[in-house]
């Protein structure tokens, strides 16, 4: 994991339940957190680039768009939609989760 540096001051553990979207990744998980995964090491975590990362996000009740009162963040190529602490992409027929 050359690529990660330890991420400091983490307010809160990650776990299946804690709300972030869990990406298997290299044979690990990251849980997707503030535009970067966070990956458990011993006793922190350590930060990692999710540029190689692909995290479909939970199912939700409504479409992404003009119209759905979510804040937007234009990125890269796209729009990005600000849900529940979660960015959500378009991406077919589901959201990429960022």
């Amino acid at each position: 994991m050359s690529t990660c540096t330890v991420h400091d001051a983490h307010t809160h553990s990650h776990s299946p339940d804690c709300g972030h979207a869990a990406v298997e990744h290299q044979g690990h998980v990251d849980y997707l957190h503030d535009g970067h995964a966070h990956t458990p090491h011993g006793d922190h975590y350590d930060e990692c680039s999710i540029t190689d990362v692909h995290a479909v996000a939970q199912p939700h009740d409504h479409a992404h768009g003009p119209e759905c009162g979510h804040e937007t963040i234009t990125h890269d190529d796209h729009v990005d939609y600000l849900h529940d602490g979660h960015r959500h992409a378009v991406h077919g027929d589901h959201y990429d989760e960022h």
